[in-house]
């Protein structure tokens, strides 16, 4: 499928749009122990496609996003991260089959696989159902043991179909590449050690907060969420390469009713008020795309997998398009999070409820705290996490469909029983359309202005430009021209024989 370098897109028309990822509460013990790992596995159908490749990954990927929701203290940007090198792993083990298509290993700087691990008799599905098991359960590490036997059991279960018919050898040389090449992504992962300390320390208490006037605090009890987020690798564009609109010169702090700064918070209190009271279809869509609270909802960047779940089995891409649409999403919701969170801890905004239980309904509430405790996720308002998220991964999209328009339903929550939200599918005429409500959802939702999500947006369509510009085919890619921490331009000749 070959598409057209995507122009950078923003959307002029937005009049509501709102929020970022969001932090949720800590996944009760209830929870937990209510997990049934036979229901997880039992979720994870086969895709509706012609390649049984495809079927696979797909597989994989589904099983992944039945897991997001049980995750502890990973959401949003270590979820990020952690799609970014599983969809890496799937990728590499794959590019010896795959024709026209490069490595990376020479793109990204300390990132290396031995070629000399590849027999020429390795089954290419053996090797993924492999390298995927051990990807995921090594980057999903909040997992509690019972849900993440899920994996390992899913990882038996797929083996046992895909041996038949292979020798001992065959299978054997097929588990050690898929082995080696998720051991060698791990290792990379590894060598980020700004990434490796902060997905087990969060909430650093050595961050202090500044102090003043519209700026953003912590709530009682809490700290900052991934305050020094800044810091983590990139692939295709770093922080200094992007970074959003000085929030003072598009909005000042104003307790001025006729200011734009508290006509764009009185908007967020009418319509969080509206949606809570008329239960209308602004509910829905604040609830519909929340993906905030672990337990309950698969993540926000999660999200943008499940649509691309979907979207794979709606075009039926064969296996080399899926997982080169799957590299390329991981990218840049990774990308998208370290910029995002860059400018959070750079403006530092307050949210919405601090400036409206002061200046216009101490009794405000949001519509987020029906489903957690405390009414905001643990960090700065400006930009729009979920924003940012949805431009990037709708920047993806129409460069990899090679258009905007689109008929999808989004059924992510369909399958799901005993919904304590509106999680009922919704339909878009187009990607941009789509990234736009996800956007506004935020504020009826109550976490968010409106400029929030008009600049998330923005960032996030110019992240997945950079992200296009990666060139994954052809002989030469050091004419990439979005160079992250990850490294430098390279090409990558594996070679070797579909056995699948």
């Amino acid at each position: 499928m070959k598409r057209t370098n995507l122009k950078w897109i923003f959307i002029l028309g937005i009049s509501i749009i709102l929020f970022q990822a969001c932090n949720s509460d800590d996944l009760s013990e209830d929870i937990i122990q209510d997990i049934n790992n036979d229901s997880i596995e039992a979720g994870i159908v086969e895709a509706d496609v012609t390649n049984n490749t495809t079927n696979l990954i797909v597989q994989w990927s589904d099983l992944w996003v039945n897991l997001d929701q049980y995750t502890v203290g990973m959401r949003p940007n270590t979820v990020t991260r952690s799609l970014a090198y599983i969809h890496l792993t799937g990728y590499e083990t794959a590019v010896p089959f795959m024709d026209n298509y490069n490595s990376n290993t020479n793109r990204f700087n300390n990132f290396n696989i031995n070629n000399n691990n590849f027999e020429d008799n390795v089954d290419l599905n053996l090797a993924l159902n492999t390298a995927y098991a051990i990807a995921i359960d090594h980057f999903m590490h909040s997992l509690e043991a019972g849900t993440r036997q899920s994996i390992s059991n899913f990882q038996d279960d797929m083996e046992s179909v895909l041996t038949i018919g292979l020798t001992d050898d065959e299978i054997e040389n097929s588990q050690q590449w898929g082995t080696h090449v998720a051991e060698r992504v791990i290792a990379y992962a590894e060598t980020d050690n700004d990434a490796e300390e902060q997905i087990v320390n969060q909430t650093p208490n050595s961050y202090v907060a500044p102090v003043g006037e519209g700026l953003w605090e912590a709530g009682e009890g809490e700290n900052a969420w991934f305050p020094y987020w800044r810091e983590v690798r990139t692939f295709a564009i770093s922080p200094n390469q992007t970074s959003s609109t000085n929030f003072n010169s598009v909005l000042q702090h104003s307790a001025n009713p006729n200011s734009n700064y508290y006509q764009q918070m009185n908007d967020v209190y009418q319509a969080t008020v509206a949606a809570a009271t008329t239960n209308s279809e602004q509910l829905w869509i604040a609830e519909f795309w929340a993906d905030d609270v672990e337990g309950l909802m698969i993540s926000p960047p999660g999200r943008h997998f499940s649509i691309a779940n979907q979207l794979i089995e709606q075009y039926d891409l064969d296996y080399d398009e899926t997982l080169e649409l799957l590299l390329r999403l991981g990218l840049a919701l990774n990308d998208a999070a370290v910029s995002a969170w860059d400018d959070k801890y750079t403006y530092n905004i307050e949210r919405p409820s601090n400036f409206i239980r002061e200046y216009i309904d101490e009794d405000f509430t949001t519509n987020l705290s029906r489903f957690i405790d405390g009414v905001n996720p643990a960090f700065p308002s400006y930009p729009s996490g979920h924003a940012t998220f949805a431009g990037a991964a709708a920047g993806i999209f129409i460069d990899f469909f090679n258009t905007d328009n689109i008929n999808f339903t989004d059924n992510t929550y369909s399958s799901f029983s005993n919904l304590s939200f509106n999680g009922t599918a919704r339909t878009f005429s187009s990607f941009s359309e789509m990234a736009t409500e996800n956007a506004y959802s935020r504020v009826p939702l109550g976490v968010h202005i409106e400029q929030d999500a008009i600049e998330g947006l923005r960032l996030g369509y110019e992240v997945s430009d950079a992200v296009n510009a990666i060139n994954l085919q052809g002989g030469n890619n050091n004419n990439n021209n979005g160079n992250g921490n990850g490294g430098n331009g390279g090409n990558g000749n594996n070679n070797g024989n579909r056995n699948n």
